[in-house]
């Protein structure tokens, strides 16, 4: 009775349609079903069992709705059809999740025709084309996308979506939970010293030990780097917050086995939590990795809340950075420079490039030491590095044709570094200004030097080859590891005014300064000091055979025009 019902209904149609149903019904993976005005099935093709799971017999007579329809599409589905017939209107094609017979989900392309459209016998024929396995691609790839591939923990992706959905979820509860920026302390010396395979396996133990600890109390995710964050479940009390922070730093107690060696490290972690530290991801994030910095700041090796002084701290900053885009915009920063003497003749020979920020709103105004590390938190960074350094050879390049032989030296951000571009910059820079290598140099810190690869040392050993000047500056705050010197392409060492504040008076931090003196000339670097007040301290850093001095008994920072004259005057009182 079924089958010839399905024969009939082929039979009602011109011979155009039966071709039609007849090539349709032979693709594989091509369901086609066929519904009389009250959506029972007329027609069900092999390809319509083989995703569905009924056979033609069981689908046969049966209505569309209770055979493949979800719950929550029963009744638009049957407000879509009947709209159809009263109204002529089609419904439309689009992927769609229906239902098999054993109740799981098959998620297929659903295109509608009606045949004998306007008889009292219209016929919805429906197309469903199988998308099981680009839907199973898709969920593999998006597996992918949102997955680290070293620990196969979360990545930062997955992460952003979670939070999204945890703060719907948590606003909908009026409940909270936390999230922890964890930084592992120190992990860049492990994989400069261990190598980079090493240090993948400590993640991969730390990833471990993290999951073990706290894995079933909320979602471990790894943000990047060294960096992960833990987004916690439900919490009713700040004390579960203790408890899980204090359990991660447990994580930490004991030492990493590495091969043949036993590797301690610690970790700073940020704690921020919903809703009271923020109600956007980017803002919990945010918070918690100030927080981090912060509990870095205190010592590392441990935890630090996000807090109301923490928050106008950053306020504070978001000010400054604001107000220093515009001033970019504006041209309102200026360079002095601070003249550097050659201690045996009395000689400028090379002035440092200091920058000075000068806006219209005298009252947004703040010293370098506040401004220049806000934007290097940023990009902003990059953009003021690049207006110094050309503004230097601007310079270098007037008093060269002025007769003025006088090396620049400048301030170099290690987040300039980080752009692929970099070093082409500068040679462009110094060809634009007609400059030799020789007329401009650049200083960076001890932390710089410390986090490069292999890569920016190749790059500076090219600088130094061509005769570019590079000093480590206010060495002695940093890492202040001599050892590491001969490691690096430097010209210069330029000595932190702290270690010649007592050397003078203190016989200790005079055998520090004798220290570094002496492993720096047996080194082949020329030594800068800097901060010189006193004619004691110059006379003191002669007698150490320091070749350069730089501080306040010579010259303070000059503009140009007052270089010049200071130059000038030099000529004459020799």
């Amino acid at each position: 009775m079924q089958d010839s019902r399905a024969k009939s209904s082929l039979k009602r149609h011109g011979a155009a349609e039966q071709r039609f149903l007849q090539l349709i019904s032979a693709l594989p993976k091509v369901s086609v079903q066929g519904y009389d005005k009250f959506r029972q099935v007329i027609y069900w093709n092999k390809s319509s069992t083989d995703i569905y799971g009924y056979t033609e017999k069981e689908a046969l007579g049966q209505k569309l709705e209770d055979l493949i329809i979800p719950q929550a599409m029963r009744e638009g589905v049957k407000v879509l059809h009947q709209r159809w017939l009263d109204k002529g209107e089609p419904i439309p094609s689009e992927e769609l999740v229906l239902r098999k017979k054993d109740g799981t989900d098959v998620h297929v392309f659903s295109s509608h025709v009606m045949l004998n459209e306007g008889t009292d016998n219209p016929e919805m024929f429906c197309v469903d084309i199988d998308l099981s396995e680009q839907y199973a691609s898709r969920q593999a790839l998006e597996r992918i996308a949102s997955t680290d591939l070293l620990t196969g923990l979360p990545n930062r992706r997955h992460l952003q979506h979670f939070l999204k959905e945890n703060i719907i979820k948590a606003s909908a509860s009026s409940s909270s939970f936390a999230l922890f920026f964890i930084d592992l302390d120190m992990f860049k010396e492990i994989n400069d010293t261990l190598g980079h395979t090493w240090g993948d396996e400590l993640l991969l133990r730390v990833t471990e030990r993290l999951q073990h600890s706290i894995g079933r109390k909320g979602l471990i995710t790894r943000f990047g780097g060294d960096e992960f964050v833990f987004v916690s479940n439900v919490i009713e009390d700040k004390n579960e917050v203790y408890g899980l922070v204090n359990q991660m730093h447990q994580c930490f107690s004991n030492s990493f086995e590495l091969g043949i060696e036993n590797v301690r490290i610690t970790s700073s972690i940020g704690v921020s939590i919903f809703p009271h530290n923020g109600v956007k991801a980017e803002d919990l994030l945010k918070h918690a990795d100030a927080a981090m910095y912060q509990a870095k700041s205190n010592g590392r090796n441990r935890y630090h809340f996000f807090t109301a002084t923490l928050g106008e701290k950053l306020y504070k900053e978001r000010n400054i950075a604001s107000a220093l885009h515009e001033s970019l915009d504006k041209n309102e920063f200026k360079l002095v420079y601070q003249p550097q003497l050659d201690l045996k003749t009395g000689n400028v020979i090379a002035c440092e490039a200091l920058l000075r920020w000068q806006p219209n709103d005298k009252a947004k105004a703040v010293a370098p030491d506040i401004f220049i590390p806000i934007a290097e938190k940023s990009d902003l960074i990059i953009k003021i590095g690049r207006w110094v350094f050309e503004s230097a050879c601007a310079q270098a390049k007037v008093w060269k044709e002025r007769g003025i032989n006088l090396r620049v030296d400048v301030n170099v951000s290690g987040r300039e570094f980080e752009h692929a571009d970099y070093f082409q910059f500068l040679s462009q820079c110094r060809e634009q200004y007609h400059l030799a290598p020789t007329d401009i140099g650049i200083e960076l810190t001890e932390n710089v030097l410390m986090h490069s690869d292999n890569h920016l040392i190749a790059q500076l050993k090219i600088l130094r080859n061509m005769g570019v000047e590079i000093s480590i500056d206010d060495f002695g705050t940093g890492y202040s590891s001599l050892s590491y010197l001969k490691k690096f392409p430097v010209s210069h060492l330029k000595i932190d005014r702290s270690f010649l504040d007592g050397a003078t008076e203190n016989e200790y931090d005079s055998a520090l300064m004798e220290a570094i003196v002496t492993v720096g000339h047996k080194l082949n670097l020329k030594i800068v000091i800097e901060g010189v007040e006193t004619i004691k301290q110059s006379n003191y850093c002669k007698q150490l055979n320091i070749e350069f001095g730089q501080g306040y008994l010579y010259a303070k920072p000059l503009t140009a025009a007052g270089v010049e004259e200071y130059i000038e005057t030099l000529k004459h009182v020799s």
